[in-house]
């Protein structure tokens, strides 16, 4: 493993990431308008199977103690970063991904700066000028290997096996497809992420892209951060309707009992870490297209953790895999006849000093390097799960990828 040689350098406020980026095979991640673009490749790491996140983890830390860097922002950002991807199951053949950028723009809190990396012998990397997007395009998504009439028959077996003790609640998922044109523009996909779900983390890494709304993990000075979101419904017509829309899922038992289940799974995973972590009382979170239950997270970092070391103890959590995690994985692997790859897997960065932001990698899309697109979206089934329900659940859960491309 080359050493690298990485420089960060203030500039000029710089208020738009996406059009730095290139158009095919974009690296992106940013939240209300702020956060990193990559350009180039100097580095890409790969791992799979049970042990990729922590393999991730300890070839990270060789990484950055051989790196030379030269960071004066000390900036969550700055510095040597790379961004990652990982596939949800251990047994997934989709690669889990550490990838290390030959340039980096970034913005924070109205600071910009731009970050070069390269091994001692690589040539001078050339100043990242922003292009223009190319033409529009249009797609048309159709289901995959299950059906939405396949999604309501698989969410009704859950719910047998619930009621027979063998799980308590399962986290299903099913896929769109479509095919991306020759020579189209990924940026104008993440623009209309960005801008429809400025709230969420909008993404791009080795082709998985999407907005998701859900932390995973952050750690920043010493301290560590998450927000559990479980529990779902759509959003009403009119303020009227909306407002009883979202106390109707506050006061869910289902969607409560669901939330449950996944905050008592992150704190279990983030106890060995911290001594104090401190948890909000559940509240709606709302986003353009739906209402979600959500708790806070937070403690002191007691242990010198990286992110994704927390990331490898957090995944999979039960608002993506369900409770008992195991019988939900098995009853996973059973009923949904397609690989996930990396949705509802972690997606993030992580910095030299260990800090990183991640996310649950929800409301997303893999396109692979034939253009082809398989988007995904999902549902945490529990006892009082109504199948239909659930079905349209996930087509409201589809609405940002369906509308970015289509």
């Amino acid at each position: 493993m080359q050493a690298l040689s990485v420089e960060t350098t203030p500039l000029d406020d710089v208020r738009q990431l996406i059009p730095f980026l290139d158009a095919r095979d974009p690296l992106l991640w940013q939240r209300r308008g702020e956060g990193i673009a990559g350009i180039g490749e100097a580095v890409r790491l790969e791992f799979a199977g049970p042990t990729r996140v922590t393999d991730a983890a300890a070839a990270w830390r060789q990484m950055a103690a051989a790196a030379t860097v030269s960071d004066p922002l000390q900036v969550p950002g700055s510095g040597l970063v790379a961004f990652g991807t990982f596939a949800f199951a251990d047994e997934s053949e989709q690669a889990s991904v550490l990838i290390v950028p030959s340039v980096i723009v970034g913005r924070r809190a109205g600071r910009s700066w731009v970050t070069t990396i390269s091994t001692t012998d690589a040539s001078p990397v050339a100043a990242p000028k922003p292009t223009p997007f190319g033409p529009e395009f249009r797609l048309t998504m159709a289901s995959g290997a299950l059906s939405a009439a396949g999604y309501g028959d698989a969410v009704a077996s859950v719910i047998s096996r619930i009621a027979a003790g063998d799980v308590r609640k399962v986290v299903l998922s099913r896929e769109l497809h479509a095919h991306l044109p020759a020579g189209a523009d990924v940026r104008r996909a993440l623009v209309e992420l960005a801008l429809g779900y400025s709230d969420c983390w909008t993404f791009a890494v080795d082709g998985f892209v999407g907005a998701s709304p859900e932390t995973l993990v952050r750690v920043t000075a010493g301290r560590v951060d998450a927000q559990v979101l479980a529990g779902t419904a759509a959003r009403g017509a009119n303020s009227d309707t909306d407002a009883v829309a979202a106390a109707a899922l506050r006061s869910s038992r289902k969607d409560r009992a669901e939330h449950a289940f996944a905050v008592d799974s992150v704190l279990e995973s983030l106890a060995p870490h911290t001594g104090a972590l401190e948890t909000s009382e559940p509240f709606t979170l709302k986003l353009p297209n739906l209402w979600h239950l959500a708790t806070d997270v937070a403690g002191p970092l007691a242990d010198g953790s990286s992110a994704l070391d927390l990331v490898a103890a957090l995944h999979p959590t039960a608002a993506v895999a369900g409770t008992p995690r195991a019988a939900a994985l098995a009853v996973i692997g059973e009923l949904e006849p397609f690989d996930r790859g990396r949705y509802a897997g972690p997606v993030g960065w992580i910095g030299a000093d260990g800090s990183g932001e991640w996310a649950v990698a929800l409301r997303s899309a893999q396109i692979d390097e034939s253009g082809d697109i398989t988007a995904y979206a999902g549902g945490g089934i529990v006892a009082d799960s109504d199948p239909v329900l659930e079905v349209a659940e996930t087509t409201m859960k589809f609405r940002p990828i369906v509308e970015a491309f289509g």
